[in-house]
């Protein structure tokens, strides 16, 4: 009678864990476009471009695959290469910068450094504009004497002129820059948090 119980306990116990093991796939079924089933023992390439079911040796289903699309596939290489490339990015800028505070700081090094340049920019125009009143009156004084203007004084004009055109775009193109890098640190800050 021991035995008995024995031998029935094993084989309730093997029932029990072979209903608990995940059923292996031992056929793979596919309906064509004409909506017939297709069944092998074997993952065709038919299968995968129609999508196929994976049965167990009951014929029951365990597994769904969809169908694979070749537009779809090419749509989403895209959007994986385009993942990629922010990854790699991501991990450079991690690598440089090391936590979103070290970028905080190098931003605001940067941009006290263009600001010191447009200040002294700023200064220089101001001296430029001062000296070009100071030649325009000097080329006043000539006219009101109802003497010709030296070609030196000619000179000292027109190059006044460039000092000031090229100084304002130096101004200009300083601002330009400081506006870029703040946004260009912005956006790297914004990553870097992402992280943390």
């Amino acid at each position: 009678m021991y035995v008995l119980s024995v031998i029935l306990t094993i084989f309730v116990a093997t029932d029990v864990i072979a209903s608990t093991q995940t059923p292996k796939a031992t056929w793979y079924r596919y309906y064509d476009k004409s909506g017939v089933a297709n069944i092998s023992s074997s993952v065709t390439p038919a299968h995968i471009r129609n999508g196929y079911e994976a049965l167990d040796s009951n014929m029951q289903v365990i597994n769904r695959n969809r169908a694979y699309s070749i537009e779809k596939d090419i749509g989403q290489s895209k959007q994986r290469e385009q993942q990629s490339r922010q990854r790699a990015s991501d991990l450079k800028l991690k690598k440089a910068y090391g936590s979103s505070q070290t970028a905080v700081q190098k931003r605001e090094d940067s941009l006290k450094n263009i600001n010191k340049q447009i200040a002294l920019q700023k200064q220089q125009l101001q001296q430029i504009q001062k000296d070009r009143i100071l030649f325009k009156r000097q080329e006043m004084e000539f006219f009101r004497k109802g003497k010709p203007v030296p070609n030196d004084l000619k000179d000292r004009l027109n190059y006044n002129m460039q000092n000031l055109t090229n100084t304002k775009k130096n101004i200009y193109s300083l601002q330009s820059n400081y506006r870029n890098t703040q946004a260009q640190y912005d956006t790297i800050i914004k990553r870097l948090k992402a992280f943390e």
